[in-house]
């Protein structure tokens, strides 16, 4: 699909499909974790895990196989920005999956895909396809020796509860999707029982980043406990809905302002399950050490009861449960 123009410094930055495959072959395991580091890149799905935390502890797991699993299970209620990255920007997505794979020795890749995003399949398929021609996965990536890492992409059943990551691994057994009791963790036992690393869609792309342009450069964006820019996936009584990469630690004012909205009641941050911000609170800033979110920005104006809204929520949860 074709690329629509977008603005940012970190994720719609300019990136040359493979380049992250193509630096990471040059560098050691421990350089590619001292990297993540040096970015304090946080899983990008809400719960903020530290990246390098998650793929160290699997590094280090002793097991004949790993596996890296994809969350592209995007099913939180006015979030999109997933959508955008799979079909605009696979090449983010998947480079970032092999240089996981790369650094904690997995040869396994697994995308979980919603299965409202059915649709976007067979382009995904066909687009790892041509990264296996142009030897960009398979086997001896680039021309290294011994470095094999393949990408498959598995359809989830719809529902909500298959977005955390225990959850997501029993659906991908074949089982209920149903959280399981922890310890143990999937970074020791996670699919099929073994040591595995789920990560959002978000989170490799800017790994990909992150490899190419250096740990450093992606911290200086962002604050110093939230580094980085985030994807906002903006809807509701505004002019100009849609995916926004902004800095972290920009403040719900100046992202209305940005989009548009006009007389806003409330802001609902983080989809159904997050937080609902009133208009007393807008200075407020978007980011870990304030208000954390995986990306839902969904705006209400003076015209909206809230009561409405909640029943809605309501409903929503009641559906999925």
């Amino acid at each position: 699909m074709e690329k629509t123009k977008r603005e940012g410094n970190v994720i719609f930055s300019s990136y040359k499909r493979g380049d992250a495959i193509k630096k990471v072959i040059t560098k050691t395991r421990e350089d590619v974790l001292f990297e993540l580091r040096e970015s304090k890149l946080k899983g990008r799905g809400g719960a903020g895990f530290p990246t390098a935390t998650k793929w160290t502890l699997v590094s280090a797991a002793v097991s004949d196989e790993k596996y890296i699993v994809c969350n592209a299970d995007e099913g939180e209620p006015g979030t999109f920005k997933d959508r955008v990255l799979l079909l605009e920007y696979p090449e983010l997505i998947f480079d970032g999956m092999v240089v996981a794979g790369y650094t904690i020795g997995s040869k396994n890749g697994i995308v979980y895909l919603r299965g409202e995003y059915e649709y976007m399949l067979k382009s995904l398929e066909d687009y790892l396809e041509t990264m296996r021609k142009d030897n960009l996965l398979g086997k001896n990536i680039c021309g290294k020796a011994g470095f094999d890492f393949d990408i498959t992409i598995r359809l989830g059943s719809g529902a909500y509860v298959c977005g955390e990551e225990t959850a997501l691994i029993e659906s991908l057994e074949g089982h209920r999707g149903e959280a399981r009791n922890r310890p143990p963790y999937p970074v020791n036992t996670g699919y099929l029982g073994k040591p595995t690393t789920v990560n959002n869609v978000e989170t490799f792309a800017s790994v990909s980043h992150i490899i190419v342009k250096g740990g450093s450069w992606f911290a200086k964006h962002g604050t110093d406990k939230s580094t980085g820019s985030k994807l906002f996936s903006v809807s509701g009584d505004c002019e100009k809905p849609g995916v926004y990469e902004l800095p972290w630690g920009t403040t719900i004012n100046e992202l209305l302002e940005i989009v548009g909205a006009k007389n806003t009641k409330a802001v609902q941050v983080g989809g159904a399950s997050g937080i609902c911000i009133p208009k007393s609170q807008f200075d407020r800033k978007l980011g870990y050490e304030d208000v954390p979110t995986g990306g839902s920005i969904i705006i209400f104006n003076e015209s909206r009861n809230m009561l409405h809204v909640l029943k809605n929520f309501m409903e929503f949860f009641v559906e999925e449960s």
